[in-house]
């Protein structure tokens, strides 16, 4: 009889690791995917290193009709009420040859996704997870209605409140930024041409993420007060606040949906295996959001545990042998982007005159230097460190 991975989780990095492994190996898959999701009005930055292995996966194909390629961003520090922002960084051209990201909305991306698992053959279980028990030969998993699982490994990739996670009696280490995510997609008159702003505000950052046609993605960083003000809004008084942030640079603008609303908040668990289960995407790590590298983490953790399970069971091993290497691969990795991303939260979100001299002049620095640039966009690429073969465009 073969291996078997069980998943606990159906969203996108669920799903994805359910295809790299049904694909590139020859293990059984257990999708425990819970209910459908509700509807996903945001959309995400996908790193080139991304796109090669969603590419690989056979999923890329479906999803490149919607995605909108990324050929530059413009960084601008603002005090509250400036007039005029001016740019204090900016990052124009492609990463060996191709863009460095696309902007994918995550409903096209859930849809391709589900769509390759079924061709796939993929048992999915509408279900969640109640409780697991494992021993030395695996794990048997507990279901919602009332069935059982019997796997190898067990995988958490059930969100950021992940009940697999908690019965793994594996803690987080949290903060709550006392800001919330407003996210929603916007019409506009002019073309963006494929560049995404980001105004660094008082408040939090602002950033406008190019889609397909004259739309582009909002990720906000706002007061609590003031977001669920938004929330309560109209779609048409919301465009003449997205206005008043934003600017007309790209003429006037249009809400097109209710903006949703979300507190921000990071937690990352202090470890990322337990025995026959380990963590992936949110379940593991949820970073504040101003990098846009959150799903990238999650995508890599993906590429990685594949890697590691294939690998672990190609050689005759128990696949859970593979996991203390997944844990050693990518803890650090998660553990940086969380202290950058939170570092870079608090430092842009001072109203201090004087802090932001010092920001002007240290981006001033970075603008003036093409290999630091460079460097930058090949980490927004996600084409720096150890990458897993399914990054790399490579089968495992």
């Amino acid at each position: 009889m073969g291996r078997t991975i069980a998943i606990a989780g159906g969203g996108i990095v669920g799903r994805v690791l359910a295809v790299a492994l049904a694909s590139q190996s020859h293990l059984n898959v257990r999708l425990i995917a819970g209910p459908h999701p509700a509807a996903d009005e945001r959309a995400s930055a996908l790193a080139a290193s991304a796109r090669r292995m969603l590419a690989r996966l056979g999923v890329w194909q479906a999803v490149a009709v919607e995605a909108e390629p990324m050929r530059g961003m413009v960084i601008t520090d603002s005090a509250e009420g400036d007039l005029v922002r001016p740019e204090v960084l900016t990052f124009e051209g492609e990463t060996d040859g191709h863009p460095f990201a696309h902007m994918v909305p995550n409903e096209t991306l859930f849809r391709a996704l589900k769509a390759r698992c079924a061709a796939l053959g993929i048992e999915e279980h509408a279900e969640t997870v109640t409780f697991y028990d494992e021993d030395a030969q695996g794990v048997v998993v507990e279901l919602s209605g009332g069935g059982r699982i019997t796997a190898d490994v067990l995988i958490a990739a059930d969100g950021r409140h992940s009940k697999v996670r908690q019965i793994a009696g594996i803690g987080v280490v949290e903060k709550d930024y006392g800001q919330c995510g407003i996210a929603g997609t916007v019409s506009h008159e002019l073309e963006h041409n494929g560049i995404a702003t980001q105004h660094f505000l008082p408040a939090g950052p602002f950033a406008m993420l190019p889609l397909t046609g004259r739309r582009s993605s909002i990720v906000w960083t706002e007061r609590p007060e003031f977001a669920a003000d938004i929330a309560r809004m109209d779609p048409m008084l919301a465009g003449f606040e997205v206005e008043r942030v934003f600017g007309l640079s790209l003429g006037r603008i249009t809400v097109e949906k209710p903006l949703q609303v979300y507190p921000l908040r990071s937690s990352v668990a202090r470890d990322f295996a337990a025995g026959r289960v380990a963590l992936a995407g949110d379940a593991g790590h949820v970073i504040h959001p101003l990098a846009g590298q959150g799903l990238n983490l999650g995508l890599r953790d993906a590429a990685v545990l594949a890697e590691c399970l294939i690998e672990a069971a190609r050689i005759g091993e128990d696949p859970a042998a593979g996991l203390p290497r997944y844990v050693k691969r990518r803890r650090a990795d998660t553990v940086q982007m969380a202290l950058v991303t939170d570092g870079l939260n608090a430092l842009f979100s001072k109203r201090s005159s004087l802090l932001r001299a010092a920001r002007s002049v240290a981006l001033g620095l970075v603008e003036e230097r093409d290999k630091l640039k460079s460097l930058f966009m090949r980490e927004a690429a996600g084409l720096e460190g150890e990458l897993p073969r399914l990054m790399r465009g490579e089968a495992i």
